[in-house]
């Protein structure tokens, strides 16, 4: 079984995501979805530049649809704050030309969840490793392999290693 692209669908990568001077050009398939997504990101930079800094990592731009841009946040406190300052929110996001034309807020109460990056994880290159790595290197006769491996031996820590 194989898998194969058929002409009349495959269309080639530059051609969907490419850009013109003016932003996504107007005949890519993704246009309209790279043009939401950069609306909503302008939107969360006006809003983040004028929130109070408590709320600051507590109300996010959930999306676009039908004339109503919806506000996330995680706690019900925040939901009434932003209910109370409607009107000057829809007046700070009218500022925005994808926004001129807003017709209103909807708020939801949902968990944020913040994107974890895992925590790197620094592998160390005793001094002995690198010395046999450098070994092994001057034996090699491929110009390449030979590089590869002075440069992986040169990421040896030059701190004294602690006894474990």
């Amino acid at each position: 079984m194989s898998i194969k692209a058929k002409k009349g669908y495959a269309q080639p990568i530059a051609g969907l995501l490419s850009t013109s001077s003016h932003g996504v050009r107007r005949d890519s398939t993704l246009a309209p979805l790279l043009g939401k997504a950069q609306a909503i990101e302008r939107a969360q930079r006006q809003l983040d530049g004028h929130l109070p800094s408590e709320l600051l990592g507590h109300v996010l731009v959930g999306g676009y649809t039908d004339g109503q841009l919806t506000l996330l946040t995680d706690r019900a406190v925040w939901l009434t704050w932003l209910r109370f300052e409607r009107a000057r929110l829809l007046a700070l996001l009218r500022y925005l030309p994808e926004f001129a034309q807003i017709e209103g807020l909807t708020f939801k109460v949902r968990p944020l969840r913040p994107i974890k990056t895992a925590p790197r994880q620094l592998r160390k290159l005793s001094a002995d490793a690198a010395e046999r790595l450098n070994e092994c290197a001057n034996e090699v006769d491929d110009p390449r392999l030979k590089a590869a491996l002075a440069r992986l031996a040169s990421h040896a820590s030059s701190e004294p290693e602690q006894p474990g």
